[in-house]
């Protein structure tokens, strides 16, 4: 005799292997993310400047965290205007830090790594090396942050 309907065993198989595909596609996605290139890179690519809105539009005291090429950066507006940018990459274990605006510091909630806002020089938790400084020039129309040395003339 020929089976034509699925048994309850059967309907059973099909609604876990479903359930499980999905977990496992649910625990790749941000895997494949962190592993590939942000749109807008070249594979490969990275770059030495990256230009942001006008110089008013950042109020005194906040920040911003943007891409710099396929890294995180952030861009800080001091109480005084001045303007401080930094590689937003934890010394310690390459986490994403965050600017805590309250407490005018930089914190990597991983492992509670704190660095000093105005110098990106560490001064807490495990982190062994202060965060990667980048130049500001906020002089124009725009922000421009640049790797520093990367807005000489080559020299020869």
């Amino acid at each position: 005799m020929k089976k034509d309907r699925l048994s309850r065993r059967d309907v059973g198989k099909i609604l876990v292997g479903g359930v499980a595909a999905t977990y496992a596609g649910g625990l790749a996605y941000p895997i494949v993310r962190y592993l590939s290139s942000p749109p807008g890179v070249e594979e490969g690519g990275d770059v030495n400047e990256v230009t942001l809105e006008t110089p008013a539009s950042y109020a005194p005291g906040s920040g911003l965290l943007f891409r710099f090429g396929r890294k995180p950066a952030l861009l800080l507006r001091r109480p005084d205007g001045a303007f401080v940018a930094l590689m937003a990459t934890c010394q310690h274990l390459g986490c994403t830090v965050r600017y805590e605006q309250d407490k005018d510091r930089i914190f990597c909630a991983c492992h509670g790594g704190v660095y000093d806002s105005a110098t990106g020089r560490n001064t807490g938790g495990p982190p062994p090396r202060p965060l990667e400084r980048l130049e500001v020039d906020a002089a124009g129309e725009r922000v421009v942050v640049r790797r520093p040395g990367a807005g000489e003339a080559p020299k020869g």
